[in-house]
């Protein structure tokens, strides 16, 4: 759930690379590189996710869509929707890996008792 929503956050970011530079007056270079960095840095942390350590750079990629909000205050809305998907992806994914674990412990335990 995670690696889809920072696909579809990759979207976004990438969208506000022309916003930044029509209406926020940001420097074309300045917000290619930003916009387009932080879009494929949601793309390249979603395939990382396999790995522990990767939901930490998703968390930064979260805080820098919100503060993003600087540049282009549609961005403060924006990013905080993706942030609260990514934080209700994140909690529903920890919480079906703990139920998982709990099913598959039960279900050792019960097929050793029966030998």
């Amino acid at each position: 759930m995670c690696a889809a929503v920072l696909s579809l956050e990759a979207i976004t970011l990438g969208l506000t690379t022309p916003v930044m530079i029509t209406i926020a007056d940001v420097d074309p270079p300045v917000a290619l590189t930003v916009g387009l960095g932080l879009a494929v840095g949601c793309l390249v942390v979603a395939g990382l996710l396999r790995a522990e350590w990767a939901y930490w750079p998703g968390h930064a990629v979260q805080v820098a869509a919100v503060a993003l909000g600087l540049v282009v205050p549609l961005m403060f809305v924006l990013g905080g929707i993706f942030a609260l998907l990514w934080g209700t992806a994140y909690w529903l994914g920890r919480k079906i890996e703990r139920e998982r674990e709990a099913a598959y412990a039960a279900w050792e335990s019960r097929g050793e008792s029966d030998d």
